[in-house]
């Protein structure tokens, strides 16, 4: 293409420099003078009529097969100019125009092509060669068309020579969007991406994957079904079959192509749905053969030939099965509707598709409405020779018959394309007389817009104007994106793996957080585990050193406490597992050693608080059910299976796991996902039970000997706990992000410090620092007091009770002895309690002691 564009020129080029080369009279279709011309490029006839295979000289040849829905196209662009002229867009200058008839062939499109480029008001009609353009004035400042894109992109490319603005109101390919190749091409329609993505989504969404496709051996078909290809491949959707037709009727094998495409349809029998990217002439004879050979399909068109009369009105339509379509956007048609309706009033001199479709009326003047449009088809491939009189001008009214040719679609996008080109030459006339032709070149209507051009990071928003030339600048959203200049959409990211800001021209990756070990917060919680872990060690080495003091051997002995120690360190320990980068076995890891070691230390605790009340109690029944309940080895063995049991189950059906939480906008959270909330709070909710009972039995022995009391400590310790954990669930439940693991740690942290300090720390002070107290006579002494003033208590108990007894039994005296014998009464008493006092108090000396320094 791009060395037939080169011949061309240099041809042109050749002649003009040996003689005039004036172009046939009958080369323009339309034309009307104007201060400014505006060129059109319309394919207003199917073909050129040629009787051999190839071309054999460089002549054009007869063009026939006349298309009333292109012949509408081109009185669409003339009703538009007419429009711009008689309103005060342009102010004092009229539009002209020159349309020309491509015959739907590349050469007669690229010979119109070369006459827009001639130098305006020149006697000669030549190209001059320059190496700058900038001040170069053509025969035309712009050029709509062409309508098929094939036509469009070598047209364009010899546009690009002189920067003439080319705006299409049909071209969709989505290469004429690659502003490096065609830097002069505008256009009034979306590029086939978007119509293939939308037939890709109603495939996807009617849950159709067995498909045929049939296009046209050009750049438009080729492309489009390119792009297509990909999308539905995207969607798991195959294709069965690609036919491909030839581009032009003009190609003999035309009919050879169709009737093999129809072989393939009926071998094919399970593909029930066809995506047809063909011209209007090819799907009329495929649909033609298709109602021949009674193949009934699901056809999908696209916006070439969705709304064609043509297509619709071909007999018996329905029989091929059902047409899904997209088409373009439609706009107001009534301006037009009266146009048509006082078409007969336009004068045809200058127009030669209007005194055409005379001639054809006139020759099909009595041919019924239903036949009429295949007369005229017919008749536009001879000779025509008929004068056309008054029963004519009727029938440009008979049953609207143009009304019913008109796409709506293709129309609104002529407008369209008319009225950019007004706004721009009117932006541009503003400070200059443009009924000077040298007012202004073609390249700088390319500069001048209804809208400033949106920047990358932006897309357009249509205004309340009819004109998609004129939009507004938006910035894309957040997670939205633009990479292009007058972008329609904002792109969407990947929510999952990217984010974007507002007005954002790429799409940036996630951040990937967690609690690492350089951060701020881990460091010092790291800081507080490592010294609780110093404090173990600490207390162990203490207790290790004191081995046969009475404080270490009231603890429960040196293994006993080793076992609580060894306990703390793990839990200190544990912490270290929500730290760093989430793995599946720190995750399982971090909960399960936290629950088991918590519990085995709870569980001596709890054995500690139920050996130091069985040691106090003196009440023989609580104390005999204390003795049967005390079996330390087993209790601990059962208390921690237990939780090892749930741990277990926990880690085979519900396993914790990492996990990306991907629901903040910028940062992707790796996180333990604890696989079970019910595992969790199981495992949680013992702990708590076990804590409980240590806490009730610790109150129960909260005013034992101050020295040697551990319950009273035990008990702080497990308010400590508690007030930490039921803290702990609001926080943990509403808090999200990289720090929540953090939450956990701190409340690890304060429950297992409260129960090291109010356990250990006492004792080592008792230890280090009172001495004196931390002997066997010290300790005797000590619990002897304590026993002693538990039995004068008990005595008491008793002695009250036999006093309330005896003040029951006795009788009112008389009034006047009722002084003397209560004073009598009370003596009695007081001699009673002492001697019941001393004989309790010896017996309590003589047995209670014993036991109790026994039993601790």
């Amino acid at each position: 293409m791009a060395l037939l564009t080169i011949l061309t020129i240099c041809f042109v080029i050749i002649l003009a420099t040996s003689q005039s080369c004036q172009m046939p009279d009958d080369f323009v279709a339309a034309t009307s003078p104007g201060h400014i011309m505006i060129g059109g490029l319309f394919a207003i006839h199917e073909k050129m009529l040629s009787s051999e295979d190839h071309p054999r000289r460089p002549q054009t040849q007869k063009c026939v097969g006349f298309e009333i829905s292109v012949f509408l196209q081109s009185l669409a662009m003339i009703h538009s100019i007419e429009m711009i002229n008689n309103s005060t867009l342009l102010s004092g200058i009229k539009l002209g125009y020159e349309i020309y008839d491509s015959c739907t062939e590349v050469p007669v499109a690229m010979a119109a092509a070369l006459r827009f480029l001639f130098k305006f008001n020149c006697s000669k009609e030549t190209v001059e060669v320059k190496c700058d353009y900038s001040s170069y004035n053509p025969r035309v400042k712009a050029i709509i068309g062409a309508g098929y894109s094939e036509i469009t992109m070598a047209v364009s490319r010899l546009l690009n020579l002189q920067l003439i603005p080319q705006v299409s109101y049909e071209s969709t390919a989505e290469i004429l969007s690659d502003k490096i190749r065609f830097p002069s091409f505008l256009r009034t329609v979306p590029s086939d991406f978007y119509q293939t993505k939308a037939m890709a989504h109603l495939i996807q969404k009617s849950g159709w994957n067995w498909i045929g496709v049939i296009t046209t051996d050009d750049d438009y078909g080729r492309l489009a079904l390119n792009t297509f290809t990909n999308q539905v491949a995207a969607n798991n959707v195959c294709i069965a079959f690609k036919e491909v037709l030839p581009a032009f009727l003009s190609d003999n094998t035309i009919e050879v192509r169709i009737n093999q495409t129809f072989e393939k349809i009926i071998a094919e029998t399970q593909v029930n749905v066809i995506v047809l990217f063909l011209r209007q002439f090819h799907v009329f004879d495929l649909f033609n053969k298709a109602i021949e050979r009674n193949i009934n399909k699901i056809w999908i068109a696209s916006d070439n030939w969705s709304t064609a009369t043509k297509i619709i009105s071909i007999p018996n339509i329905k029989k091929i099965g059902k047409i899904v379509g997209f088409t373009f956007r439609r706009g107001n048609m009534s301006s037009f509707h009266s146009f048509l309706q006082n078409l007969h009033m336009f004068p045809s001199d200058n127009n030669k598709p209007l005194h055409e479709y005379t001639m054809l009326l006139c020759a099909c003047a009595y041919v019924k409405d239903s036949d009429l449009s295949q007369c005229i088809l017919n008749h536009s491939q001879g000779t025509l020779a008929c004068k056309p009189n008054k029963t004519v001008e009727k029938n440009f009214m008979r049953k609207d018959f143009l009304w019913q040719y008109t796409e709506p679609g293709l129309i609104h996008s002529i407008q369209l394309a008319v009225f950019a080109l007004g706004y721009a030459i009117r932006d541009l006339c503003h400070a200059r007389d443009c009924q000077n032709p040298d007012a202004f070149q073609p390249w700088e209507q390319i500069q001048s817009k209804c809208s400033k051009e949106c920047s990358p990071g932006q897309m357009k928003k249509t205004t309340r104007s009819q004109h998609i030339c004129c939009y507004e600048c938006v910035n894309c959203p957040e997670n939205h994106y633009s990479n292009q200049t007058d972008m329609d959409r904002c792109l969407l990211c990947n929510n999952e793996t990217h984010w974007a800001p507002v007005r954002s021209t790429v799409c940036f990756e996630k951040e990937v957080e967690y609690l690492s070990w350089s951060d701020t917060l881990a460091i010092l919680l790291l800081a507080v585990s490592l010294l609780g872990i110093v404090f173990v060690l600490a207390i162990g080495i203490i207790f290790t050193r004191n081995l046969d003091t009475p404080v270490v051997k009231s603890s429960g002995g040196l293994m006993v406490c080793y076992v609580i120690l060894l306990c703390h360190l793990l839990i200190f320990a544990s912490t270290g597992f929500f730290i760093g980068e989430p793995q599946d076995f720190t995750c399982k890891t971090r909960q399960t050693l936290f629950g088991v070691s918590f519990t085995l230390c709870v569980s001596c605790i709890l054995m500690k608080s139920l050996k130091i009340l069985l040691a106090f109690s003196f009440d023989p029944k609580f104390q005999n059910f204390l003795k049967g309940l005390y079996k330390p080895i087993p209790i601990v063995l059962i208390c921690t299976g237990i939780q090892v049991i749930i741990c277990t189950l926990w880690l085979v059906f519900a396993a914790p796991a990492v996990e990306a939480n991907v629901s903040l906008p910028r940062v992707i959270i790796l996180e333990c996902e604890e696989g079970s909330i019910l595992a969790f709070g199981t495992m949680l909710g013992y702990i708590a039970i076990l804590a409980f009972i240590c806490f009730i039995f610790a109150f129960k022995g909260r005013k034992l000997p101050e020295n040697y009391n551990e319950a009273k400590f035990i008990t702080f310790g497990m308010l400590i706990y508690f007030i930490a954990w039921v803290t702990f669930i609001p926080i943990y439940a509403t808090t999200f992000g990289k720090y929540l693991p953090a939450v956990e740690i701190i409340v690890i942290l304060i429950s297992n410090y409260g129960i090291l300090c109010c356990t250990f720390f006492p004792k080592c002070y008792v230890i280090l620092c009172k001495q004196e107290t931390n002997t066997k006579s010290a300790f005797l002494k000590t619990i002897y007091s304590y026993s002693s003033h538990s039995a004068g208590s008990l005595a008491m108990s008793h002695l009250s009770l036999n006093s309330t007894n005896s003040n029951v039994a006795m009788t009112n005296p008389s009034s006047s002895g009722k002084s003397a014998a209560w004073k009598k009464s009370k003596e009695h008493q007081a001699k009673a309690f002492a001697q019941i006092n001393r004989e309790n108090v010896t017996n309590m000396y003589k047995s209670l002691p014993r036991k109790r320094i026994s039993s601790i």
